[in-house]
């Protein structure tokens, strides 16, 4: 678990950039979110300790003074340090020209970590953030301009790292996540994975345990997780119908694979976590 400071912003009057939400945590060791998809950009930056950040094959190890980009409807996976876990800070921004604006902060798909040495002002822009908490018309145009001055801020010293080549291996990786990614919500296997990759099931489970360091089965029931965990935060879908929507046709078994991998019920979770924002 995170000791964590969030905001969340629920309308915006801004059209080519704005804030969704924003915070500030200092993890516990071993503290995961995902594998999961997002649906806004997200940029963390550490504070201080280290972790993981995995998005398909790449792994990367961040500490602090470093970051991470996590695109829009991209399965993601990140987790603090068993030793010397993570204090980050993350914002949350959407908009028609969002892509544009990381773009020129030197972010895309094929670079998604960076380095800043002004750790201290961005935690002091997200704080000022935090504290300015209303959605009134005043605290809009004030957040909106802390935004633009956080991407100020990493405009001028940002270091990107040099892109990997893609292998024919994590094509394979890739390709299957982006199916699971699409279809979950479906009675899918690890069979029609491999189906759709075209490689037989024994070569697939080499390549995500090579990958991931998980078999594709792990994979895809922890992906399923993940997507409920978000649904029972923020919808109120019964039980039931976020069973079906994860993929899953028994809600007995759903909460049965749900309280093995999280350790408490989909109902304990939901009334525990109903405002958590990660």
């Amino acid at each position: 678990m995170e000791n964590a400071y969030v905001l969340q912003l629920s309308d915006s009057k801004f059209k080519d950039l704005f804030l969704c939400f924003c915070g500030y945590a200092q993890c516990q060791p071993l503290h995961s979110f995902g594998p999961a998809a997002r649906p806004n950009y997200i940029i963390h930056f550490i504070l201080d300790g280290k972790g993981i950040y995995q998005v398909g094959e790449k792994k990367y190890e961040l500490r602090a003074g470093q970051g991470f980009l996590i695109e829009p409807e991209v399965l993601t996976f990140y987790q603090a340090d068993d030793k010397e876990p993570w204090t980050y800070l993350w914002v949350g921004f959407g908009g028609e020209r969002a892509k544009e604006y990381v773009s020129d902060i030197g972010l895309n798909s094929e670079q998604l970590s960076f380095q800043s040495e002004h750790g201290k002002e961005l935690k002091q822009l997200v704080l000022k953030m935090l504290k300015n908490n209303d959605i009134s018309s005043n605290n809009q145009y004030l957040l909106q301009s802390i935004l633009l001055e956080f991407f100020y801020v990493l405009t001028k010293d940002i270091e990107i790292k040099e892109k990997d080549e893609k292998t024919k291996e994590s094509l394979y990786v890739e390709q299957a996540v982006n199916y699971i990614r699409n279809n979950y919500s479906k009675p899918i296997k690890v069979a029609d994975v491999a189906a759709y990759v075209c490689v037989n099931r024994s070569y697939l489970y080499k390549m995500f345990e090579k990958s991931l360091e998980m078999s594709p089965q792990e994979f895809l029931s922890r992906f399923r997780i993940s997507r409920a965990k978000e649904l029972l935060t923020v919808t109120e879908l019964s039980i039931e119908e976020i069973a079906l929507s994860c993929g899953y046709s028994d809600a007995l078994v759903f909460s049965k694979t749900f309280k093995k991998q999280i350790g408490v019920p989909p109902s304990v979770y939901r009334r525990e976590h109903t405002e958590e924002t990660i």
